[in-house]
């Protein structure tokens, strides 16, 4: 080989090399190193396998210039050949095919013509040539050792071809040292890719992990975790694709994007502090249980000694000689046992949050409190403790202010948590993602209060992403699932009140995202019909 030739294969080596460590696709890494293989030999076609975990070669890519073959990678056609096995039946190596030999020697074999060497099974290959008319010949067969000396693949190369002369010749020394080395090269880069691939999926499923405890400790929450990542990543590639409005021109990176997947699923990680008593909070007066029982019993005690009180009166009157009216006595004591059954049940509705109480029904809470009864130790007692006046008066859902204090408390854990992990540079901005979902575009949000120029973009896209989920969710305790026209209505109020980002609802509704995730999360019965122009009219 001249030296200026060698040269330049040295340099084509170099930038096989280059293109390998530059690539994150493992189908495109596999087809860099066959296509770069062929390359350095002039080979008319070749095949990359892969070393399965029950001991086969994988097919991975097939290429055959002069047949115009092209299988496997990216080609999205499929290889239909079996898996080699390494080893036979009874565990002894197999060394009739020559890839399997190559593994099972950790040895190259270059065969200069198959049709003329023995020892190895090429049956299938003479039938290929007979059906296709095609010569098989040389072979150059190249196993794949990483930095460990273990054989991940195998690089078989077919026909290498005279530049010159355009005819079949063996491959030579050169050659095989080339091949040995970019097989070499590749296989360390393919174990690097696969361990990071698995160090990657490995991390991703912790998260979910993670998502799906929060999930399940919540049967009021379940699948909270996992639709707002969803959300949030069909909002995010809206906002990337727009090419109308005030995001035209936003734009992520693949690892930007993956970076905000990743705090999606951990935007509520600190749920895993919160106290099941308070986070499944069903009914104001629900601790372990649901108190409302408890008053229950009271109001049927409180009936019971007003009708004794009633019964004691034409008792003590009728002793005195004075006249007692059995029909008034009966009206009064219907009446009394009607207002307090009234009362029973008023106490039962307002139990359950709502979106707001009336100042009239708190009142009212507190007019029942000052009710007396009699209890055990024959002491008048409150009918109400201030602590069961204090939950029945909740304005709106079912958690006191402490308690509501409780719940907020899960986002400064969750950036507390998140913040004391030790991120690649692609991930910074994983605590500013997932602890900005409750912030406002005002500053009235929480826990840092931030205004909407303190907050980036793909913060902005989970706190639109996280309320619609919220709104939607037929699992909360409280309220039922809201219809769609209902959910954007309260979105629309937010928006004019400054608690979520105008331009990525504006989005959310232009895009018809709402939508795209309605017909996939939703029951049939939410999804009502959504007047888009009123709603981006609203101001």
């Amino acid at each position: 080989m001249r030296e200026s030739e060698l040269v330049n294969q040295l340099e084509r080596l170099h930038g096989i090399g280059i293109a390998l460590s530059s690539e994150h696709d493992s189908q495109r890494l596999q087809e860099i190193i066959l296509l770069g293989a062929k390359e350095l030999t002039n080979a008319d076609g070749g095949t990359l396998y892969t070393v399965t975990g029950d001991d086969k070669l994988k097919f991975e890519i097939m290429r055959t210039h002069s047949l115009g073959i092209a299988m496997g990678g990216t080609t999205g056609v499929d290889i239909p050949f079996p898996p080699l096995p390494i080893y036979l039946e009874n565990g002894q190596p197999n060394l009739n095919m020559v890839a399997a030999y190559s593994v099972a020697k950790e040895q190259t074999v270059n065969i200069k013509d198959a049709y003329l060497t023995e020892g190895f099974d090429f049956s299938g290959t003479r039938k290929f040539d007979e059906k296709t008319g095609y010569r098989s010949q040389s072979f150059l067969t190249v196993p794949m050792k990483n930095h460990e000396n273990k054989i991940i693949g195998v690089l078989q190369l077919i026909n290498a071809i005279d530049p010159a002369s355009g005819k079949i010749i063996p491959f030579s020394e050169s050659h095989q040292r080339l091949v040995e080395s970019l097989a070499s090269q590749a296989a360390v880069v393919l174990t690097n890719k696969n361990l990071i691939d698995g160090l990657k999926n490995l991390f991703e499923s912790f998260i979910k992990l993670i998502a799906d405890a929060i999930d399940e400790k919540s049967p009021y929450t379940g699948g909270h975790c996992q639709r707002v990542p969803r959300l949030t990543m069909m909002l995010a590639e809206a906002a990337v694709n727009t090419q109308n409005g005030a995001l035209k021109d936003f734009s992520m990176t693949e690892d930007e994007l993956y970076e905000l997947k990743i705090a999606a699923w951990l935007h509520d990680c600190g749920k895993v502090t919160t106290p099941e008593h308070v986070m499944d909070k069903a009914t104001k007066l629900e601790t372990i249980f649901d108190r409302v029982h408890l008053i229950d019993t009271r109001f049927e005690l409180l009936k019971a000694q007003e009708e004794n009180r009633c019964l004691m009166q034409a008792f003590d009157a009728a002793n005195a000689g004075q006249p007692v009216n059995s029909k008034q006595l009966r009206y009064e004591i219907k009446s009394v046992k009607k207002r307090l059954d009234d009362d029973k049940s008023f106490i039962r509705k307002v139990n359950f949050g709502s979106e707001s109480m009336r100042p009239e029904d708190q009142q009212r809470v507190k007019d029942i409190a000052n009710y007396e009864y009699v209890n055990d130790a024959g002491q008048k007692v409150r009918f109400l403790s201030d602590d069961e006046v204090h939950c029945l008066t909740i304005t709106r859902g079912t958690l006191t202010p402490e308690e509501r204090e409780i719940i907020n408390n899960h986002i400064v854990v969750t950036i507390n948590m998140l913040e004391s992990l030790p991120y690649p540079e692609h991930l910074k901005r994983v605590p500013e993602y997932a602890g900005g979902h409750h912030e406002r575009m005002d500053g009235s949000g929480y826990p840092k209060g931030l205004r909407r120029e303190e907050m980036s973009v793909p913060a902005r896209i989970m706190g639109v992403a996280d309320i619609f989920e919220a709104l939607t969710s037929k699992d909360r305790p409280y309220k039922k699932a809201k219809t769609l026209s209902e959910t954007l209505t309260i979105l629309t109020r937010m928006k004019r009140e400054q608690h979520i980002d105008p331009d990525i609802f504006d989005l959310f509704i232009r895009e018809k995202i709402y939508l795209k995730y309605a017909e996939e999360f939703l029951d049939k019965e939410q999804i009502d019909d959504v007047d888009e122009e009123r709603i981006l009219g609203a101001s």
